[in-house]
């Protein structure tokens, strides 16, 4: 068939469905974009965008509750109108979403918006049941499963009976509560747990292991240090075993005792909106939920491909995306891969905790032979000059070789300097040979070549910026 004459089906139209539906279009096919909620999907909306403006505005009350210059900047205790800070959010979700998605897709003309829920009659024909209720089918060549992903709930006795938050309400809530307990241990729990708390909350948190579990133990002992010294209570090796909520109170049992507050945000991963696709009448293989696909983001279902927070790849948008503009590649007749060997992780906590590669453990679970360095932030000046000399870098290397392996760091701009670590990933570089690069001098990224030289010299003994 000719470019014309194919039409690709798109399931969603967040990041991995976006990106798929654009780059098919862009290379000569037709597409119908079935989207059964809002455009955009949870990145923009409810996810990524929300949640770093609420940072960011708790980041501004922090520094003005509390910096390392109080002794010449006077300090004083915020006024927080969390009424007018909510106002701000949709404001700016709403700008996003139309330049970003609604925009473009009206713009597109090879490009047709379907509102509706898709169910998979075969493996060529899908039924829309749209939101009047009327149903039609949509016969396509390919189809692209980006249907993402929904806060997961846990199965305590009692929770489904209240009124628990998920980020997703968390988020919209016009209010700060005095007390807030927070269920869960990694991105999304621990980056709002802080917000809430820099907000005027009283913040406990239950983390069924410790903070940030599956990464190297210095990344959670670092944060749960800093969140103790801002009144942040972490309750690890901690489980709630049954809630209820009386008097406007929520009560929880625990092995840690029993706990009381105002509001529960449950935090503990993501479920992937698969349920109602009828995935397994056509064969398409899942793990829990998750559709699993191949390098080439196939599925086992020839004609079918699948991306984003519904499939078994990281739930991160830029791995959505990419993965979505790959799949439309192999759909229109090219040959991409996704590769996922330096993917970077950034968690927006302050410090921000930044990761690329392998930690120490899993290299040496894949065979490594490692060696490490870990450089604590009183060896960099751009943080000795920030007053703000809290976290680490580490670099972790191939012992014989050198090759970079893997960085993991807390640093208050780890978002920013982990980008380079990627690079250096990329060219299969040695810790030798990103110790002689040239690093601007006052960055948090000089970091990363500072570190690198602990592995032949002791940093102390070496002039501000030696080379």
């Amino acid at each position: 068939m000719s470019d014309n004459d194919l039409h690709i089906a798109v399931i969603g139209s967040g990041g991995s469905a976006m990106a798929a539906a654009l780059k098919s279009a862009e290379r000569g096919a037709r597409v119908t974009l079935i989207e059964r909620g809002t455009l955009g999907g949870t990145c923009v909306n409810i996810g990524c965008v929300p949640s770093k403006i609420m940072i960011r505005a708790a980041h501004i009350a922090h520094l003005r509750r509390s910096s390392p210059f109080d002794e010449g900047i006077a300090a004083v205790e915020p006024s927080i109108n969390r009424p007018r800070l909510l106002a701000q959010q949709p404001a700016r979700v709403d700008e996003l979403r139309h330049a970003k998605y609604e925009g473009i897709l009206e713009d597109n003309p090879a490009i047709t918006v379907l509102r509706g829920e898709s169910r998979f009659i075969d493996t060529n024909t899908l039924q829309v049941t749209g939101t009047d209720g009327t149903e039609s089918e949509v016969r396509f060549d390919r189809a692209f499963i980006g249907a993402g992903a929904r806060p997961a709930i846990p199965p305590v006795p009692g929770l489904a009976d209240t009124p628990y938050w998920t980020s997703t309400t968390a988020l919209a809530s016009d209010t700060i509560p005095d007390r807030l307990i927070v269920i869960g241990a990694s991105v999304v729990a621990v980056e709002l747990a802080q917000a809430f708390a820099r907000l005027g909350s009283e913040v406990t948190i239950l983390a069924r292991s410790r903070l940030f579990s599956r990464e190297d133990p210095a990344v959670g002992e670092a944060i749960e240090t800093k969140f103790q010294a801002e009144g942040i209570k972490v309750l690890n090796n901690t489980q709630a075993s049954q809630v209820s909520y009386t008097n406007e109170e929520f009560v929880l049992a625990s092995n840690a005792g029993e706990l009381r507050a105002d509001r529960l945000l449950v935090a503990v991963g993501r479920t992937p909106n698969t349920d109602r696709l009828n995935l397994e009448a056509i064969g398409v293989e899942t793990d829990r939920g998750s559709v699993i696909v191949n390098e080439k983001l196939q599925t086992r279902v020839p004609g079918i491909y699948a991306a984003g927070d519904c499939t078994n790849q990281p739930q991160f948008v830029y791995v959505a995306a990419a993965g979505g503009s790959r799949a439309a590649v192999n759909m229109t007749g090219g040959n991409a891969r996704l590769d996922l060997s330096a993917m970077p992780e950034v968690v927006f906590t302050d410090p921000q905790i930044a990761t690329v590669g392998l930690s120490e453990a899993d290299a040496e679970v894949r065979g490594f032979v490692t060696d490490s360095r870990t450089l604590s932030l009183d060896n960099v000046p751009r943080a000795l000059v920030n007053f703000d000399t809290g976290g680490f870098i580490k670099l972790v290397a191939e012992r014989e070789s050198g090759r970079l392996l893997g960085v993991q760091s807390v640093a208050g701009a780890a978002g920013e300097l982990i980008q380079t670590a990627v690079m250096a990933l990329r060219a299969g570089m040695t810790v030798n040979e990103i110790a002689d690069e040239l690093f601007p001098y006052l960055t948090m990224v000089e970091g990363l070549k500072l570190c690198a030289q602990t592995f032949t010299k002791d940093v102390k003994q070496l002039s501000c910026c030696a080379g």
